[in-house]
């Protein structure tokens, strides 16, 4: 079979090569790939600046955020040919550490966690691939291609889900209103999941055209390219990574308000800031700051919700290119517009 293959460590290695079918240790589910999402992690492992191949191997399979169809199933796994289906992407350490014995992987507290096209296992992004049932996430069929979008969304629904837990503190949380910079795929979907909850939305990104203003308006959303004066915000979720953002929406917060930060920096951008004073304005207004990544399975559940309860039209314009397994490279040449590119694994098999 035909997969997307990288040395990890060694810039644009990235080809499409003929590999073994996947071994029955993968799972139970045998599955056939629909489509493969392409995001910001797959550019870094291609440029060699992340990833990590299987032990003894010397190239890994590439891609994380899967989409298939079950080919076969065991009986009483829970699933039947021909069910549409996301595979989780992380798998917890052996040891394994108190988060991953409870269920979140997530949360994983000494680093011995494997990833799904990322680190020592073999990706999504092979024209078959295995999964073990409990490691697979069933979506509904109506979604068909942008289904792909359920790995983003688990992101966003793990972050929301932190976000009314640390809420809980006081019996008196009511949000109003929420800022998201970055009108990527996460920060779009972060929109979305913030109007599912009745939420005002400011949406904060750099693009003046393209599909990303009309995106945000269509959800009733505010758009802004510029200094937002004197918003601030019960709620931010900052989704860019840009230290400059990082340290202008951490101050967007509102007495009591929660920030989340989901976007990865880069690091080796240094700037002079005023500690002390961030400091006393955060305790004086009670204000909390939180990092979050990655996703568990009952994540996976919530944003398979969210994405059932969504505008199916709205969803597909996030996809703004499709890209054939036939000509795969174009898939990783970023283009202005772009917001989640997938390759089409549905007409090679």
């Amino acid at each position: 079979m035909r997969a997307l293959t990288v040395q990890p460590g060694v810039a644009n290695s990235i080809q499409l090569t003929e590999v073994p079918p996947p071994p029955q240790s993968d799972g139970a589910l045998s599955v056939r790939a629909v489509a493969l999402g392409i995001c910001g992690t797959d550019h870094e492992i291609i440029s060699g600046e992340y990833g990590w191949a299987p032990a003894h191997q010397q190239r890994l399979i590439l891609g994380h955020e899967s989409l298939g169809t079950i080919e076969e199933a065991p009986a009483g796994s829970g699933f039947a040919r021909g069910d549409l289906v996301v595979g989780v992407v992380r798998r917890p350490d052996p040891v394994p550490c108190p988060a991953c014995a409870a269920g979140e992987w997530d949360m994983c507290r000494n680093g011995q966690y494997t990833e799904r096209g990322i680190k020592e296992r073999n990706g999504y992004g092979a024209e078959y691939f295995r999964l073990e049932p409990e490691f697979a996430v069933k979506v509904d069929p109506r979604l068909g291609m942008i289904a792909v979008l359920l790995e983003p969304t688990s992101i966003v629904a793990k972050a929301w889900d932190h976000i009314e837990r640390i809420g809980q503190r006081t019996r008196s949380w009511r949000p109003r209103t929420l800022l998201v910079t970055g009108a990527g795929p996460v920060g779009l979907l972060a929109a979305l999941l913030g109007k599912q909850r009745g939420l005002e939305i400011h949406v904060l990104d750099r693009n003046k055209t393209g599909p990303k203003p009309d995106l945000v308006r269509a959800l009733g959303a505010t758009y802004h390219t510029g200094p937002l004066g004197s918003l601030h915000t019960d709620l931010v979720m900052e989704c860019t990574g840009a230290s400059e953002v990082i340290l202008d929406v951490i101050e967007r917060a509102g007495p009591a308000g929660i920030v989340c930060l989901a976007g990865v920096s880069s690091g080796g951008h240094k700037l002079s800031v005023d500690v002390g004073g961030g400091n006393r304005d955060m305790v004086l207004e009670n204000n909390a700051v939180f990092g979050s990544v990655n996703a568990n399975r009952r994540h996976y559940e919530l944003a398979a919700e969210a994405l059932a309860r969504a505008d199916k039209e709205w969803l597909g314009k996030l996809i703004t290119r499709r890209v054939p397994l036939s000509r795969w490279q174009e898939a990783f040449k970023r283009q202005p517009d772009d917001i989640k590119v997938l390759v089409d694994f549905s007409g090679s098999a």
